[in-house]
């Protein structure tokens, strides 16, 4: 038999029929000042959003800019696109994901490649053809 899941010691069937104050309680302490003070504008759009998508309403993928918003139950099984600075980057939201942020999800850094260096930018540079 497989062994199931559980965050902070609840499965998921308990964690789906809990209210935000209960989830609040089971979060980080950063997450949980975070959810406290309450959700920004921004962040209710997007809860709206999920709630339209899950109800049926809306066939469009939820795309967000917002990567400061915390994962809460409503979240989980939405496959929902992050902005990392470029694009929209797609992620499909698990169980594993509650209490962290959407930002986290997705790097909004690329490692830097250097080329070549550019003709004048050393004193052996110089001594290079110029094609």
């Amino acid at each position: 038999m497989a062994k199931e899941t559980t965050y902070r010691g609840k499965t998921w069937n308990e964690i789906k029929s809990i209210s935000l104050n209960d989830f609040m309680k089971m979060v980080p302490s950063r997450a949980r000042r975070s959810l406290k003070r309450g959700f920004t504008d921004q962040q209710k759009r997007l809860l709206l959003k999920i709630k339209n998508v899950k109800d049926g309403r809306v066939k469009k993928p939820v795309k967000t800019h917002c990567r400061d918003m915390i994962i809460v139950p409503d979240f989980v099984g939405h496959l929902i696109h992050i902005h990392n600075g470029k694009e929209f980057v797609p992620v499909q939201i698990t169980y594993e994901m509650l209490g962290k942020y959407l930002g986290e999800l997705v790097t909004s850094r690329k490692k830097v490649e250097h080329s070549a260096p550019g003709i004048g930018a050393t004193k052996s540079s110089a001594a290079m053809s110029v094609k």
